[in-house]
């Protein structure tokens, strides 16, 4: 129901655009996230958006952005000046509550793999 893209192998300082594609019913009407995990991990939070308003996790303030293009029922990560330690899975998850824990979303994508080389 949920499907990312944009992953990939980049060097740090380098930037990556994650995509999100929400097949749900009124997609508009969900709040999406972004979460990342490493293994042995817990899912992090990185950023949410809900039909207007984005915020991320202060950690990635003035290096990512999230967006969303209700036209095409998609969900956008803008990634720049990545790090290493932004290496992760990246999954977006869909939900009813603007929320930063992965506990509030029903749906999720399969992830995408971003890897930083230093």
């Amino acid at each position: 129901q949920l499907v990312e893209s944009g992953g990939g192998l980049v060097q740090a300082g380098e930037s990556l655009r994650l995509s999100c594609v929400v097949f749900l019913n009124t997609p508009s009407m969900f709040n999406v996230a972004w979460f990342r995990q490493t293994s042995g991990k817990e899912r992090e939070f990185v950023s949410v958006i809900s039909s207007g308003n984005g915020s991320v996790k202060d950690s990635v303030e003035g290096r990512f952005t999230v967006s969303r293009d209700n036209a095409k029922n998609t969900v956008y990560l803008q990634m720049n000046s990545l790090k290493p330690e932004d290496t992760a899975v990246y999954y977006c998850a869909a939900g009813t509550w603007f929320s930063r824990k992965h506990g509030s979303y029903n749906y999720w994508g399969q992830g995408t793999q971003v890897t930083v080389s230093s």
